[in-house]
């Protein structure tokens, strides 16, 4: 495979046109210069890889895409989207510019074809299965058929991404638009100085600066990804650096909005996060390595198993690489694994300092853009020239089953059963009762399973007067990091005003959290003490396990 590199390294500073292909591989100082590449030449073969796996992604995150309930922060998604004009804008402000885009790219579907629950997670699954399409086009471009149609299927077979392909959140459109930036930026930095195709850098260049723009209006975690390429410039041709340069000072200005929208709102929305320990590594690491999505997906008696295999294996590819490195001979044949591991590791490291100097952002969801750059280094470790064809195929069939066992068990699970909970309130409520939500966000799920049930019935459902928000029905508001609590004179009336009381929670914080989610679990403490104390029965009933909503009905 070495030796097909190098080859494929020497033709491709020319088109096929161009050039005819030589006889001979070039000279060793020549191949040196140049990082490897390969040319799709839209043969049967190349599309079957590309398509192939991508039809896979589709369908595992189609299969039963409206069968979890809506999340937490799913119910956000369409309370947001669901604004319009100066409301839309204030929404998108007060969520501090995160998923920007995002927001108004389901605003748009959702005004052409309702507020559906497929309707808010189609595409996502779409998104996963273009970047299961990338990372088959990146193995071709980089490497070779098998090493592509192998990261294309561990890319497609991973629990996280199909998880987040059955959400209304930007994550999987995050995972694609890394995927085509990095795409890009191959395709900018990689083109022969002497031959380049007729307007072939403004392509690359303008898709670099398209994708990565949009990579940071869907999350701004996407930041690191930029100094994760920029890490590995001095590696490829040095003429194209002016180029990137470029580029990445057009993407900075085209994101000086969101810097903006940041600065303004401020770190409220992730004060509930705290700095990073062990548990958050391996969660990420599980999200990253398709072994698992702790605490959203329950952990399977192969977990572990997948989990540290996975890690060994790119912990020996990284040796490897660096080997490689070391020895002038066999440099050329590492570039591309090089990027791929700048893409691994420069956000995981960024992240992990970030978290534990400044604000903790270490989240497996925040970091998910690494999955194609994780499958990719696999699939070039087990179809290494030095590795025997039977023990990368074993190997490989074998983490796509451990990875499929991850992603069966994940179907129909709901970590928040909004709609179950929605649903008993209705079946129970009577006339008089009140409801009050901690956090105020938990209103959002709430009334989106509300709207539903009462289109889908011809007659009246009776629904619980709110009282905390205490914004009628017919409206919809935004509710974020709302930790908002009754004064002690309004909880002394609700038992007077309210015969029974619904007292409807998750995400209350944490005893051991930050000090911000210690602070919103001792305010919540106070706050049920107090509702208790005006009412001499109380039935609790949770639904769903990972945040569980905790429905509480207190009565005289």
């Amino acid at each position: 495979m070495e030796a097909g590199m190098s080859k494929a390294m020497a033709t491709g500073t020319e088109t096929a046109s161009a050039r005819p292909t030589p006889k001979r591989p070039p000279p060793p100082s020549r191949a040196r210069r140049a990082p490897p590449r390969l040319v799709l030449d839209g043969r049967l073969g190349d599309a079957a890889v590309v398509v192939g796996p991508a039809l896979l992604a589709a369908a595992l995150c189609l299969v039963g895409i409206t069968s979890r309930s809506l999340g937490f922060d799913e119910s956000a998604t369409a309370a947001i989207a669901s604004q319009h004009g100066a409301a839309l804008r204030h929404a998108i402000a007060h969520d501090g510019g995160n998923m920007a885009g995002y927001y108004v790219f389901v605003h748009a579907l959702m005004s052409l074809f309702g507020r559906g629950l497929l309707v808010l997670r189609l595409p996502s699954a779409i998104a996963i299965a273009a970047a299961v399409a990338v990372t088959g086009m990146l193995g071709l471009r980089m490497f070779d058929r098998r090493t592509a149609l192998a990261a294309a299927l561990l890319t497609a077979v991973t629990v996280s991404l199909v998880f987040w392909g059955q959400s209304a959140r930007s994550y999987a459109l995050l995972v694609a638009f890394v995927s085509a930036s990095f795409l890009a930026f191959i395709a900018l930095v990689d083109r022969g100085a002497d031959a380049p195709a007729p307007g072939g850098v403004w392509k690359a260049w303008l898709a670099y600066v398209l994708f990565t723009t949009l990579a940071m209006y869907m999350s701004l975690m996407a930041a690191p990804v930029v100094v994760a390429q920029l890490a590995t410039l001095h590696w490829w041709r040095r003429r194209r650096g002016r180029a990137v340069a470029a580029a990445v000072i057009v993407i900075g200005a085209l994101s000086i909005p969101l810097v903006l929208l940041a600065t303004a709102r401020g770190s409220g929305q992730l004060s509930w996060v705290s700095s990073p320990a062990f548990v958050d590594l391996e969660q990420v690491l599980q999200a990253i390595t398709g072994a698992g999505l702790q605490p959203n997906i329950h952990a399977t008696a192969t977990t572990f198993v997948l989990l540290w295999a996975t890690v060994a294996g790119l912990l020996a590819i990284a040796a490897a690489i660096v080997i490689a490195w070391r020895r002038p001979s066999q440099r050329h044949g590492v570039f591309g694994p090089s990027l791929l591991l700048s893409w691994l590791v420069v956000p995981l490291f960024l992240a992990w300092v970030e978290s534990r100097v400044a604000q903790p952002l270490f989240l497996p969801r925040n970091l998910i853009y690494g999955v194609p750059a994780a499958a990719l280094l696999l699939a070039w470790g087990l179809t290494r020239r030095r590795v025997a064809p039977a023990i990368g195929l074993v190997c490989g069939v074998g983490l796509l089953a451990l990875r499929a066992l991850q992603v069966a068990p994940s179907y129909g699970v709901s970590p928040e059963d909004w709609r179950g909970a929605t649903a008993f309130v209705l079946q129970h409520a009577r006339p008089g009762d009140c409801v009050l939500f901690y956090p105020s966000d938990g209103r959002m799920a709430f009334q989106y399973y509300l709207s539903s049930h009462t289109s889908s019935r011809p007659l009246p459902v009776l629904a619980p007067r709110p009282v905390l928000p205490a914004a009628p029905w017919s409206q919809i508001g935004i509710y974020i990091e709302d930790y908002a609590v009754p004064s002690p004179a309004m909880t002394a009336r609700l038992a007077s005003s309210c015969p029974r009381m619904w007292f409807i929670s998750t995400h209350q914080g944490r005893r051991g959290g930050s000090p911000a989610a210690r602070a919103n679990y001792y305010r919540y403490i106070g706050l049920r003490t107090a509702l208790r104390a005006g009412y001499l029965e109380h039935h609790v009933r949770l639904f769903g396990y990972a945040s569980a909503v905790r429905v509480e009905l207190l009565g005289r």
